[in-house]
């Protein structure tokens, strides 16, 4: 019994190493050359993709949008509270006349 017990861990410890000693498969330079080239086409495109999205940032930066949505803001609020100070005199004055 004892040396079944033994036999088997042998085959278990065997069957274990062996495992790990796997040579990887060897690729074809045609393969090799062909995922070489797909992969530095995927890197270039999105190189090319991360340049174009900066420089659209560098463009809209350069309008200065958020310093014109605000004047436009300050301009429209000036405008809307004028009238309705407008609008509140002319209420005013039809009701308490």
């Amino acid at each position: 019994m004892n040396k079944l017990l033994v036999i088997t861990v042998l085959v278990a410890l065997f069957a274990l190493s062996a495992e790990s000693f796997r040579v990887p498969r060897q690729v074809d330079e045609e393969e090799q050359g062909t995922i070489t080239k797909i992969t530095d086409t995927v890197k270039s495109y999105y190189a090319g993709a991360v340049n174009t999205a900066s420089d659209y940032l560098e463009q809209i930066k350069g309008l200065k949008l958020e310093e014109k949505a605000k004047n436009l803001y300050t301009e429209t609020s000036n405008i809307m509270s004028t009238y309705l100070g407008i609008a509140h005199d002319q209420l005013y004055h039809i009701f308490h006349h």
